[in-house]
């Protein structure tokens, strides 16, 4: 059991979702771009499907892979944090099943003067967040 994702909770990742997007603070990333990847754990309950073996039971993973690659090309934001705060309660949005999500951005051609490997922004949100926000962030 996950803290905060309850007994019967199950969880899926997605890894590697990946595209030339153009976020960022400096002129030059909203201008050139650069890579980003990301990914997303979702926590839901996937009993049902695991007996019916029927994916109207479950969340398809293709789309979640849709909505999070549509938000990473989508308009240019400032910052990691943003995208991923938004991918996170679209996901929560279109899949009312989906009991938290846990979104990673990826930006590792970060403009940072030192040598580095990575720079990662995780975000956890569950349905309490989408209930603060409603209508914000539609799928």
């Amino acid at each position: 059991m996950n803290p905060g994702t309850g007994p019967s909770l199950d969880r899926v990742d997605l890894t590697g979702i990946s595209a030339h997007a153009y976020h960022g603070v400096e002129d030059f990333e909203k201008k050139d771009g650069q890579p980003f990847s990301v990914d997303v754990s979702f926590w839901l309950d996937t009993r049902q499907a695991g007996s019916s073996d029927d994916l109207c039971h479950t969340v398809n993973y293709a789309e979640v892979a849709d909505i999070a690659y549509r938000v990473l090309t989508g308009p240019s934001l400032n910052l990691v944090e943003t995208l991923a705060h938004r991918i996170a309660l679209r996901i929560l949005q279109k899949y009312p099943p989906t009991q938290r999500v846990d979104v990673c951005v990826h930006k590792p051609s970060a403009p940072i003067e030192v040598p580095f490997g990575d720079v990662a922004v995780t975000v956890s949100r569950t349905r309490d967040d989408l209930a603060s926000a409603p209508g914000q962030y539609s799928a």
